[in-house]
């Protein structure tokens, strides 16, 4: 069981570090939740004692539970064993898995496995969206806009992601493995 003193510090760093990872200052959460700045700020320097409705005001303008203001930290960890990650075939030959198992907002990011000679179409995206494609392993072609790129072990090619793009294996002995980061333009901007 945690002390008065150990919750006050847990709710101080869990309520700091949601405030400032929604961008809000301590004055626009205190009106978000109805009380005053002056409360938020005790509230982080630890030395609030908040009531429950406080509690209940500020969870619910940071659209947590009140738990999680007042929980001990605690490492967020989980394992993904390789074959717990979906793949996907692609084109001819070309195998895709997602290198994040999780979402990341607004990006795109996978690893691609080229069988030799395999090859696949890349799929245009909004305007603004930029590409960035890395080989790990073997030599990887794109073409985007039909001009052809050759990229060894190491190369990296940015281009925008838009425009009509492929890739290609042009090595019929051996392999290629390569990663891909997609950065996505917003819609309407």
């Amino acid at each position: 069981m945690d002390s008065p003193d150990r919750v006050a510090a847990n709710l101080a760093r869990n309520l700091a570090s949601l405030r400032h990872s929604r961008a809000l200052t301590q004055q626009a959460l205190a009106r978000a939740a109805a009380v005053p700045r002056s409360t938020i700020a005790n509230l982080e320097s630890g030395v609030g004692n908040p009531s429950l409705i406080v509690l209940v005001k500020v969870a619910n303008a940071l659209a947590v539970p009140i738990d999680e203001l007042t929980a001990p930290a605690r490492a967020k960890v989980r394992r993904w064993r390789g074959g717990d990650v979906a793949t996907q075939s692609r084109g001819r030959g070309v195998t895709i898995r997602a290198l994040v198992p999780e979402p990341v907002p607004e990006e795109l990011l996978t690893l691609m496995d080229f069988a030799p000679g395999a090859s696949m179409r890349g799929t245009p995206h909004l305007p603004g969206t930029r590409e960035f494609f890395t080989c790990l392993t073997g030599r990887v072609a794109i073409y985007v806009v039909g001009e052809r790129h050759d990229l060894d072990a190491g190369d990296v090619l940015g281009f925008p992601g838009n425009v009509a793009h492929s890739y290609q294996n042009a090595d019929p002995q051996r392999p290629a493995r390569g990663v891909s980061v997609v950065v996505l333009a917003k819609a309407g901007v």
